[in-house]
């Protein structure tokens, strides 16, 4: 367990007043203290991978829950030769 001694103090200067405000209101919305929600939303971003997922999967990911969302990724293919312009001439 971690104890006082052993976790770093942040401050974060010229923080404008809407970021401020949003984070007000997302921290009341997780009922925690702003100071809170930030670790959270600082813990969440650096512990994502490197290397982002396809397109077609954060897309699926983020919609799961939507209604009338559903749909499937397509088939992936090897890309197609491109035709050669030159070998007519």
């Amino acid at each position: 367990m971690q104890t006082e001694s052993d976790v770093a103090a942040l401050t974060i200067r010229n923080v404008d007043d809407a970021t401020k405000a949003a984070l007000r209101i997302r921290a009341a919305q997780h009922g925690v203290s702003m100071e809170e929600e930030a670790r959270r939303i600082l813990r969440e971003a650096l512990s994502r991978t490197s290397t982002p997922s396809p397109l077609g999967q954060r897309l699926l990911e983020r919609f799961a829950g939507v209604a009338g969302a559903e749909f499937e990724l397509p088939h992936r293919q090897r890309p197609r030769t491109p035709p050669d312009w030159d070998a007519g001439a």
